[in-house]
């Protein structure tokens, strides 16, 4: 009888966890409401960490706008930024964010709450360029297979997710559009039908995204979810509420506002 090697399998065993260490870099989302530090995966996601940064280093996110916030669901950003004070009645719009090719989907790490994952394109697995979300409920059941699954890419720390849910926890407007659920700060619904100005005091504005930390070893204390889901053989479960995080309603709203977002990119 052939002898099992008990080292060698250990050994494997070793490896296949150590693919997902957080060996990483740190940025800080610099938002109108405090700061967000995200330790990047950088070596379970190189591609798309790549992606991330290059829009980083480009100047890119200066100005960003988060403009969509689903309640429960996710927190979204990297598409759209301010560049100065908006009449309603001229119609609102922000500056779209110039994108790169799309990235390829890195779909290993899961959708749980706390961290970020790249949007994209309804049925276009590959499609992610500037767009991003943070996760504000456990998403696992329904983003880690939806679409091709929804590339995780980094990991709020710190005390970030407490600025994350404060700006998901502002009221919401619906200015038409990709911002049919807005984050606005002491403006109301009733402030637009008025043709009040809307300025960067009204939004929940990212003033920039900086690399605090561009060492490959950060936070090794960090145990990114692996994503179980991708390649199991049933279909995608279907979820009617609960905590709203992994809703169906929630995955066709951010899908929608991805939609739109193509058709004004393409009217360009």
């Amino acid at each position: 009888m052939k002898k099992i090697n008990l080292a060698s399998i250990f050994g494997a065993l070793a490896l296949s966890a150590s693919a997902f260490v957080s060996q990483a870099t740190v940025v800080e989302f610099r938002t109108s409401l405090g700061n967000i530090q995200v330790n990047l995966f950088d070596q379970t996601t190189p591609q798309t960490v790549t992606n991330f940064l290059n829009y980083v280093n480009s100047g890119a996110y200066a100005n960003n706008v988060f403009h969509r916030s689903p309640p429960g669901f996710v927190l979204q950003g990297g598409g759209f930024s301010y560049s100065g004070p908006i009449q309603p009645s001229q119609g609102f719009s922000l500056d779209t964010v110039q994108q790169d090719a799309p990235v390829m989907n890195e779909p290993e790490l899961s959708n749980v709450v706390g961290t970020i994952a790249m949007a994209k394109l309804g049925n276009q697995p590959n499609s992610a360029t500037s767009q991003w979300f943070f996760n504000l409920s456990d998403n696992s059941a329904s983003l880690d297979r939806q679409n091709g699954g929804f590339t995780v890419f980094g990991q709020v720390i710190g005390d970030g997710m407490q600025v994350v849910n404060a700006i998901a926890a502002l009221p919401l407007a619906n200015l038409s559009g990709p911002f049919t659920q807005l984050p606005i700060r002491d403006y109301t619904q009733t402030d637009f039908s008025n043709d009040l100005v809307i300025t960067d005091d009204n939004l929940a504005l990212i003033s920039d995204i900086v690399v605090i930390d561009p060492t490959e070893i950060t936070n090794p204390q960090l145990t990114p979810v692996p994503n179980a889901l991708i390649n199991a053989p049933s279909n995608p479960p279907n979820s009617d509420g609960g905590s709203g995080g992994g809703s169906m309603g929630g995955i066709l709203l951010l899908l929608a506002g991805l939609l739109v977002f193509r058709k004004d990119k393409s009217a360009i």
